[in-house]
Parts: structure tokens; sequence; C-alpha cells
């Protein structure tokens, strides 16, 4: 029964809020224009502030809720990290569109706060610090992802969501790789600041 919950995970996953959202406003497909990535921050470039707000509680939310579900349901905890896990997958690889989805942090940011609500703040406030330092939304991101598997730890207290975690975080490290070869190279652009590269979204 618990292997359905994963199942649900990934096929909700798989749902393009940033397809879904230009679609119905009639904006640019977010794939053929900007990074090409179907995520709230390319949807900001094409449609403007308030479809990247609904794409982004739209990705959030599809990884909160098949998460809940599985923790309503009293599923054990490594199937609560397994689902939120298929979430984030279904995002990254979706099977409506080709396998080729988004980045994954606001799904991974649903997922956790289904997990923890309080790891999912403190995810946020990392997030948010990590950003008004370094100006840099990507580096903002990975790091927060770093601590990910340390603030689902303290709150939880599960072996089995740290390592989940992990892997979500392995998982959205890979699919940023192009903006960490840029940070490398000290290329990646900051908030605010207009680039001419692809990079968040």
């Amino acid at each position: 029964m618990h292997f359905l919950f994963p199942v649900i995970g990934y096929l909700i996953g798989s749902v393009s809020a940033a397809i879904i959202v230009c679609k119905l406003m009639r904006l640019p497909d977010p794939r053929e224009q900007g990074s090409g990535n179907p995520g709230a921050t390319n949807v900001l470039r094409v449609g403007g502030k308030l479809a990247a707000a609904i794409t982004l509680i739209g990705d959030a939310a599809k990884g909160l809720l098949p998460v809940l579900l599985a923790v309503y349901a009293n599923a054990p905890a490594l199937w609560v990290g397994i689902t939120a896990i298929s979430c984030v997958l279904g995002h990254l690889y979706p099977v409506f569109f080709q396998f080729k989805g988004g980045k994954g942090v606001a799904t991974t940011i649903g997922a956790v706060f289904g997990m923890s609500w309080i790891a999912g703040l403190l995810f946020i406030t990392s997030w948010l610090a990590l950003s008004l330092l370094f100006r840099i939304s990507s580096l903002a991101a990975l790091g927060s992802l770093v601590l990910l598997p340390m603030f689902l730890w303290i709150t939880t207290g599960s072996l089995a969501l740290l390592i989940c975690s992990t892997l979500i975080g392995v998982l959205v490290f890979w699919r940023h790789r192009a903006n960490i070869q840029r940070l490398l190279q000290g290329e990646e652009p900051r908030i605010g600041q207009k680039k001419n590269t692809p990079s968040e979204g």
C-alpha cells in the first residue's frame, strides 16, 4: 500500500505549473523563452510577478500535498521520504512533458514542509539569509540544500528523512550543474542583475 504514495508523488510532480500557468494566462511557452526552463524564475522573465508567484505556489504544492498524504496515512518515515524524492523527480523529469522539467527547488520546499514545517521554515530562512549575503539566487538555494539534511535531523530525528533529503539534494545539485559551473567561474549573475546566459528557473 505504501508504494502508492511515491507513485502519486511522481505523477503529481510531473504536472508542470509553469506550462499550465503560461497557457492559462496566454503567455509564451517558458520552454521556448528565456532560459528554456519551466520554472518560476523563467516564468517571471516571460510573464511577470503574478504568473511567477502562481507558478511558485503550484510547484511547492505538488511537493507538499503527496508528502502530507503519506504523513496523514501514517506511512513510515522512509516511505514519506521516498514520496518526497518522487515529487522532486516528477518535477525534474515529468512523464507528461517528455521528461524535461524544472530545477526542483520550489517542489523541494513544499516536500520539506510536508516532512517538517519547522525544517521548512529553517530552509526558507537559510535561503533568504544566503540570498541577502551573497545576492546570488542559485548559491542561496544550493547552500540551503546542503543544510537541509541537518534541519530534518534536528527537527525529526529521522535517519530515513536525513538520507532521503540528501538524495533530493544530489538530484537538485545535478540539475544545477550549469549554475555550479558559472559559480566556479565567477560568472553566475547576482540577484537583479541582467544576464546574457540562462540561469535559474
